[in-house]
């Protein structure tokens, strides 16, 4: 656990920028270019942390409390939710706990500080894995639900859906253990890049076939019935649309720490990449972001939640 601001040591140790106080500001490069870098104060970085807690915690409750939410989609979303909640209480906890030891508040011993590392390294980075296979599982289900609707219910059982869940945290945990144990090799950045990719592609595959399709399918759905009203492919349609949007906004929020992870292994030393990382506090406050604003989609887009 770096001192130097809230800088996660997967990153962290290998890019030793500090959060000074809150400004833009033009920094030298070893090499001579000024970048621009945005420095994200302390206070901010916990505030938006505790938001993102407490609005995760809502939309968690908010599912487990109405039984019309008990299906197999809503369980992925709490389960992102889940997810988003972690991530906040990783780095409110790791933040808070560098602060307080660069205070001299909190006197720990350096093997006991490397332990709890370790654990919200961890913790970290299982979420963010864990977020990226729910919304892979969210994109599945809603193709299901568009192109087997007749089928759907006794295809995405609830049995199935805790069965994936529980692989998905179970494969999370170990995979993240192993990101942190050897945080040090390029293979490790390799390897969560290219989990980022493909599960981006995967997506993107779904979605522009689940739009390609999705009017044809319902007009062949809607003729068969005589009645297109009873039939849920509305709600498979605005379910497709919501989890467009979430991957949105998710791309946009993680985008830049993988764009960050990326030229680590592609130009660690080049002047420009060396813009980039200056600017790393500000990736870890827009996945805080994505955190905060998924709960808002969650709101807006489903009137029973």
């Amino acid at each position: 656990m770096s001192g130097q601001g809230p800088q996660r040591r997967l990153l962290g140790s290998l890019n030793g920028t500090s959060p000074a106080t809150p400004h833009f500001e033009l920094a030298a490069n070893q090499t001579g270019p000024r970048c621009l870098e945005v420095s994200i104060p302390d206070g901010l970085f916990l505030s938006l942390g505790l938001v993102s807690v407490v609005e995760n915690v809502l939309v968690v409750a908010a599912i487990a409390k109405n039984r019309n939410l008990h299906s197999p989609m809503y369980y992925f979303i709490g389960c992102l939710a889940v997810s988003d909640l972690l991530v906040s209480v990783g780095n409110v906890l790791e933040t808070a706990v560098m602060l307080l030891v660069a205070a001299g508040t909190l006197a720990a011993q350096a093997a006991v500080v490397q332990q709890l590392d370790d654990i919200i390294d961890v913790l970290i980075c299982g979420s963010m894995v864990s977020s990226l296979c729910f919304l892979g599982a969210i994109a599945v289900d809603r193709y299901l639900s568009i192109f087997y609707a007749l089928r759907y219910h006794s295809i995405v059982t609830l049995q199935r859906a805790w069965r994936a869940i529980s692989a998905i945290w179970v494969a999370s945990v170990l995979s993240s253990t192993l990101f942190i144990a050897y945080y040090n090799h390029t293979a490790v950045l390799l390897c969560l890049v290219s989990f980022f990719v493909a599960m981006l592609v995967l997506m993107a595959v779904l979605y522009v076939h689940m739009l390609a399709r999705a009017c044809q399918h319902a007009r062949g759905i809607a003729r068969l019935h005589k009645r297109q009203h009873f039939i849920p492919q509305g709600f498979g349609l605005k379910g497709a649309a919501t989890l467009t949007i979430l991957l949105g906004i998710f791309f946009l929020c993680w985008g830049p720490f993988f764009l960050h992870l990326s030229l680590m292994v592609l130009c660690p030393q080049h002047p420009i990449c060396g813009c980039v990382f200056q600017n790393f506090n500000l990736f870890l406050t827009l996945i805080i972001c994505n955190s905060i604003i998924d709960p808002f989609i969650y709101a807006f887009r489903s009137q029973e939640l």
